[in-house]
């Protein structure tokens, strides 16, 4: 990624002012001036403190990562790893869900199917698919993805990043919580191998609806959790503005979930986060995806719902 067109977080201003510095002297050296030696120099410095920043965020930082803007989204992993991808729209129901986006294609030239949020990167998308946060339609939308996979036999991927299930009146009148017991519902109950990745934020049923998986991957700076950190808030404190305090306790990151039995496995992220290099994270994605599905390959319909019916078992013997 350019940058010019790299956003920082707060968190990150060391760093950002020694970019900032290395822009400069390369804008000084491609006017002539002799500073290569002292351009390399700090950049190392840069990379070094980019590194041992990024080896001790909190929670919170980590949370604030998760949501970066310009961290790979759903229609990205589509454009690089799904060959073929026919989307579908509606759950003949209601309507279309422009949030949760979802369809059959092509990975490694074996059918799959795909689906997941899609928080949009620009205003004009952010909006149309209403940030990621999907109405009852989505997961009904979801439901009919994953009966027509499992009747013709063709695995099924789930990509989440989204802050939670859209809160609105008009999709708690349509039954919001209802529709996302069903996408579970049907998450567990397919016969076909599932697997899914946490890449952003991983938050309440709208995540769970759609990762309830035989395999569960996760970024390494990526949240997963039933409540985000402002609503845990507002209800333990009835003060939204201790979001940062609710993080650092609720175990959130991946590498809590993966203590917990909740994931398989963490995806390593380049330093500096996915959104720094989001091909190569990208690339990373598909190898894990290729190796989990391969790790299912021998297992029969009823084996396949043993493994992963088993699997949520022991999370909860684990937690109990």
């Amino acid at each position: 990624m350019p940058d010019q067109m790299r956003s920082y977080l707060d968190f990150e201003k060391p760093v950002a002012e020694l970019e900032a510095k290395i822009d400069e002297l390369r804008t000084l050296a491609a006017n002539g001036s002799d500073i290569g030696d002292e351009i390399t120099r700090i950049e190392e410095k840069s990379a070094q403190a980019l590194a041992e920043l990024y080896a001790n965020l909190t929670p919170w930082q980590k949370t604030l990562v998760a949501r970066h803007p310009q961290r790979p989204h759903f229609s990205d992993f589509i454009a690089a790893l799904i060959t073929e991808f026919t989307p579908f729209a509606g759950d003949r129901k209601f309507a279309e869900d422009e949030a949760l986006v979802g369809g059959f294609g092509r990975f490694k030239g074996e059918p799959i199917c795909v689906m997941g949020q899609e928080k949009g990167n620009s205003t004009e998308s952010r909006i149309k698919h209403n940030f990621g946060m999907a109405r009852p339609e989505g997961y009904r939308k979801a439901v009919r993805l994953m009966e027509m996979a499992d009747r013709f036999g063709i695995p099924v991927l789930s990509i989440a990043d989204s802050a939670g299930a859209y809160p609105g009146i008009g999709a708690e009148e349509r039954g919001q919580a209802e529709a996302i017991a069903r996408s579970t519902d049907a998450c567990l109950s397919l016969g076909v191998p599932n697997v899914a990745i946490v890449t952003g934020e991983g938050m309440s049923g709208g995540a769970i609806a759609i990762t309830t998986a035989n395999k569960v991957l996760m970024f390494e700076h990526a949240i997963y959790s039933v409540i985000s950190p402002e609503a845990a808030s507002s209800i333990l404190w009835r003060d939204g503005t201790k979001a940062q305090e609710a993080a650092n306790s609720m175990k959130i990151t991946a590498q809590d979930m993966l203590k917990f039995g909740v994931i398989d496995r963490i995806l390593s992220e380049p330093p500096g986060g996915a959104h720094r290099d989001p091909a190569a994270m990208i690339a990373r994605t598909g190898d894990a995806i290729a190796h989990a599905f391969e790790e299912l390959r021998n297992l029969d319909a009823a084996g396949i719902r043993a493994q992963r019916r088993q699997k949520f078992l022991d999370i909860g013997r684990k937690l109990g």
